[in-house]
């Protein structure tokens, strides 16, 4: 990863800048797994998210996308457990903005449905420092490698 000279950050802003954006990888997950619908919007709320053919933007439209498109079962969640790995980050506009793709895998787990991978694919996210904060601007979901997704999407 390399950045053009007006682009260039110091080790320490770059460290402090790529912890920001694992933390906020690693929120999605936690609380997409958790069934907090709610607060994965909260989290995405200056953000545009979509998969192919879908999509919603702010909080509300996000929360209502994943209401729409996302199964939750007795217990409130969605029964998966999100993995995320192979991260990238690109920082530029001299560490106000930052770019990174990732690579997810998605497993699932249900009476009469034993723990298996249900889907693969990459996030490719943009972020923004918003009133002081690192913040999601745009999510795409680009799903590669599907299983057995009758319990998971709506």
């Amino acid at each position: 990863m390399s950045t053009s000279a007006k682009n260039s950050i110091g080790i320490l802003d770059r460290l402090e800048i790529e912890n920001a954006v694992h933390r906020l990888l690693s929120t999605y997950v936690h609380l997409l797994d958790d069934g907090k619908f709610d607060e994965v919007a909260e989290l995405l709320q200056h953000a545009e998210m979509g998969i192919p053919g879908s999509s919603g933007k702010g909080r509300d439209g996000i929360e209502q996308f994943l209401i729409n498109g996302v199964r939750r079962h007795a217990d409130g969640t969605p029964r998966t457990w999100h993995s995320v790995s192979n991260v990238l980050i690109d920082i530029s506009e001299g560490g106000k903005r930052a770019k990174s793709v990732s690579y997810f895998t998605v497993h699932q787990e249900l009476e009469g449905f034993p723990l298996q991978p249900i889907c693969t694919g990459r996030y490719v996210d943009q972020f923004e420092v918003i009133e002081g904060n690192w913040e999601f601007v745009k999510r795409s979901v680009e799903p590669r490698h599907f299983g057995e997704l009758r319990f998971h999407v709506v």
